[in-house]
């Protein structure tokens, strides 16, 4: 295994100046980096399917244990204030639960009855789509999510960084992080982690920008839920619309800190249409504009 093999240019890494061992690291970040972007295919090909489960109302679930399950809770904890994820739609599945969250959970990871138990539990089908990551791409844990949210017809991506592993070969989209040995034999937190981190990355704003959670390159579905989040809202919709702090206040009000709406709601919309045209489109601000002006159109016409 690839991960855990030791290397030749990392034998004598403890007898280096700090300035060497730190330049072998940071190399190190660079190739995870560009492994991630050999496995860009695979990363769109992934994006497109969970897209398809979520349109369609399903769930985005993430299964993980040790570093990968905390990288992959991460990245799903972030959905909801970036994007305004329901958190009733995202299910974060960690080996040990919580308290793997902040510390090492023995044997957790192995723990494969309690993943299947859990898939069951989260009643896991066909609408929905399961992200499971491990570097290693046999940690049992891990693969038996994958494997019970299959066999239940869920959507599988299985991240991992070695290839011809279980993971890889039984997901329905396999993300092969190729990043090979780690400058500290074993120790996935270093290149393996950073690929992991930034595959995640794309792979959820991908899906999100696909859904309409982004518009202009702006957070538009962001969660005003702290002052740094208000201003950020206030400075979006200032820079869209072109309106006062006063007036961009004002329809976020209205609009119970929705940026989307208040947007609308800036345009001369009344709150029902806005409203209305947001639903009809799932949440898209594109689509729903594009709705709009149609309609104002055929009234013209009309």
């Amino acid at each position: 295994m690839e991960t855990e093999r030791p290397s030749p240019r990392y034998s004598g890494i403890d007898l280096w100046s700090p300035a060497e061992i730190l330049d072998s690291m940071i190399e190190g970040q660079f190739a995870a980096v560009a492994a991630v972007h050999a496995a860009r295919p695979a990363l769109e090909r992934a994006a497109l399917a969970i897209e398809e489960r979520l349109r369609a109302g399903g769930r985005l679930v993430y299964a993980g244990a040790g570093t990968s399950g905390r990288l992959a809770v991460q990245d799903g904890a972030e959905l909801m204030p970036t994007f305004s994820w329901p958190a009733e739609r995202l299910l974060l599945l960690m080996a040990g639960g919580d308290d793997a969250l902040l510390r090492a959970v023995e044997g957790a990871e192995d723990t494969a009855d309690e993943a299947a138990a859990l898939i069951y539990q989260h009643r896991i089908g066909d609408k929905d789509a399961l992200i499971a990551v491990a570097a290693s791409g046999t940690t049992p844990f891990t693969l038996a999510c994958l494997r019970e949210a299959g066999a239940r017809g869920a959507l599988t991506v299985g991240i991992a960084n070695n290839p011809d592993t279980p993971l890889l070969n039984e997901a329905d989209h396999p993300v092969c992080l190729d990043t090979g040995a780690e400058p500290i034999a074993g120790s996935t937190r270093m290149k393996a982690g950073t690929a992991q981190r930034v595959a995640l990355t794309l792979l959820s704003s991908l899906v999100m920008i696909r859904l309409g959670r982004v518009y202009e390159g702006l957070m538009v579905d962001v969660q005003p839920s702290n002052r740094k989040l208000v201003r950020r809202s206030e400075a979006i919709l200032g820079q869209l619309t072109g309106h006062s702090r006063e007036h961009v206040r004002d329809a976020l009000r209205q609009a119970k800190g929705s940026v989307k709406l208040a947007l609308l709601l800036l345009e001369g919309q009344s709150l029902g249409e806005a409203q209305g045209a947001l639903a009809e489109t799932g949440g898209d601000l594109r689509a729903a504009k594009t709705l709009l002006e149609g309609r104002r159109t055929q009234k013209k016409r009309a």
